[in-house]
């Protein structure tokens, strides 16, 4: 999106970078504009990347097109009830970053992120005088493919979805078998004849599982522990009861389960077809094939084992998505809302006790597994003492200890919606509050660098 001005140039001294130009790095970057602080964005490929690039063809939002507000950017087309597909996501974010002008550097990626060396210490990389310049005031050395940059602050806004994660049973499969990610998948249709064991039933694998069944090939889903929940009840979609009932704006430190709920996995549901249930009951009646969770892999003959789960994890979705209706029943009860009444679920289908639990893949002509098991964090090019055993960042509201080093983006950063369309605008909009504090306090420092002239000049959309 950069168009040659100085201000969409890295250059040797930034106040603020901001690594990532997905809708969280371009909601920071609109927050800082707003500001009139100086930055740019490193964005490693284009504008709407993991959008175009990593989601299959039928992929589609599974919250409503209302809960897209990016800041100063919210949806405003003709289905606000509808569920945005993959190309109108693009869309919306390219609009986003050209519209508002936001200075951002496609192609760039950040290599290494180091605090400056204090004054007199030296510089691990750079001019040694100019670093220990930095040094006097804190800033970091931030290497990138398109240079090296003195920086006083910046936001790390990559996500957390950075390297497919696939099991190590996967190397016990046989050779001929095609294995790929779900980030690799984009149609049935790429697929060679035969059946396909969809491994993980996240939101990815499940909707991944329906896009093959409904294609008409033979899908087996491999079921895990993730909860589900209804697409709509009494009414609405639970999207919008969820909303009034402030549950995306829960505090991460007042959920019951505090941190811990950022490694839980999200609900499954669907946007496709305007919105409804993933009921994978439904799907077994239908022909689709499901297993619990894969245990073992008998290398040579080709059998898979699967834990004897597939009942337990179906009840516990299903149980998921009741709670979620018994704390909608109380809400509306407590305010007196008048909303229609309806039956609750009923299961469609129960599994055979012991059946499923293995599968010979060349008797069941497989010839395709998807592995749906999620992606891990890769932060080594930041070298800096803020993550924990589990490398993950540790920081309060993405504020680490290391000070001008920032996160935005996370799931949970601070509230449910933090990684989502709807509540990064919060989250962006605090770190902004709090780089600006920051940097007035460093211009008013003796020897502090302040701010460039000329910046709050800059107008939105110039």
């Amino acid at each position: 999106m950069g168009d040659g001005r100085p201000e969409h140039a890295l250059g040797a001294r930034r106040q603020v970078v901001v690594v990532g130009g997905g809708q969280a790095g371009l909601a920071m970057s609109y927050c800082l504009k707003q500001r009139g602080l100086d930055h740019v964005v490193l964005e490693k490929h284009r504008v709407g990347f993991e959008w175009r690039e990593r989601r299959w063809d039928s992929f589609c939002l599974v919250t409503p097109n209302w809960q897209c507000r990016l800041p100063g950017h919210p949806y405003a087309g003709p289905e606000p009830t509808g569920f945005m597909g993959k190309g109108a996501i693009v869309d919306y974010v390219e609009s986003y970053a050209r519209g508002f002008g936001l200075p951002v550097i496609e192609g760039a990626s950040a290599t290494a992120l180091r605090p400056c060396p204090p004054a007199g210490g030296g510089a691990g990389s750079g001019t040694v005088a100019v670093a220990a310049t930095a040094g006097a005031t804190g800033g970091f050395e931030l290497e990138t493919t398109a240079g090296m940059c003195l920086v006083s602050e910046v936001v790390v806004a990559t996500g957390g979805y950075h390297i497919p994660q696939i099991p190590r049973l996967g190397e016990r499969l046989p050779d001929a078998l095609l294995q790929m990610h779900s980030s690799e998948y984009r149609r049935p249709e790429q697929l060679p004849p035969g059946a396909v064991l969809v491994i993980g039933s996240g939101q990815s694998g499940c909707q991944i599982a329906e896009d093959l069944h409904l294609a008409g090939r033979r899908a087996h889903l491999s079921v895990g522990s993730a909860p589900r929940t209804a697409r709509r009840y009494r009414g609405r979609d639970v999207v919008e009861w969820l909303e009034d009932m402030g549950y995306y704006r829960l505090p991460v430190e007042q959920h019951p389960l505090k941190e811990r709920v950022r490694a839980k996995a999200n609900h499954y549901v669907t946007g496709r077809d305007g919105g409804r249930d993933i009921d994978l009951r439904a799907r077994a009646r239908e022909g689709m094939r499901l297993h619990g969770r894969l245990v073992g892999v008998a290398r040579g003959v080709g059998v898979l084992q699967f834990a004897g789960d597939l009942q337990q994890n179906l009840d516990q979705a299903d149980a998921v998505s009741e709670s979620i209706k018994d704390s909608i029943d109380r809400h509306i009860e407590s305010r007196g809302i008048d909303a229609p009444t309806e039956p609750r679920y009923v299961p469609l289908w129960q599994p055979v006790p012991g059946e499923g639990e293995t599968l010979d893949l060349a008797a069941a002509g497989i010839s395709t597994v998807i592995w749906c098991t999620g992606f891990r964090t890769d932060y080594r090019w930041i070298e800096a003492p803020i993550f924990n055993g589990s490398g993950y960042p540790v920081h309060a509201r993405g504020v680490t200890a290391v000070p001008g080093l920032y996160f935005l983006g996370l799931p949970w950063l601070h509230t449910w919606g933090s990684g989502r369309f709807s509540g990064v605008a919060a989250d962006a909009e605090h770190l902004a509050e709090t780089i600006d504090r920051r940097l007035g306090a460093t211009a008013a420092a003796p020897n502090g660098r302040g701010r460039p002239a000329g910046l709050n000049a800059l107008a939105l959309g110039s």
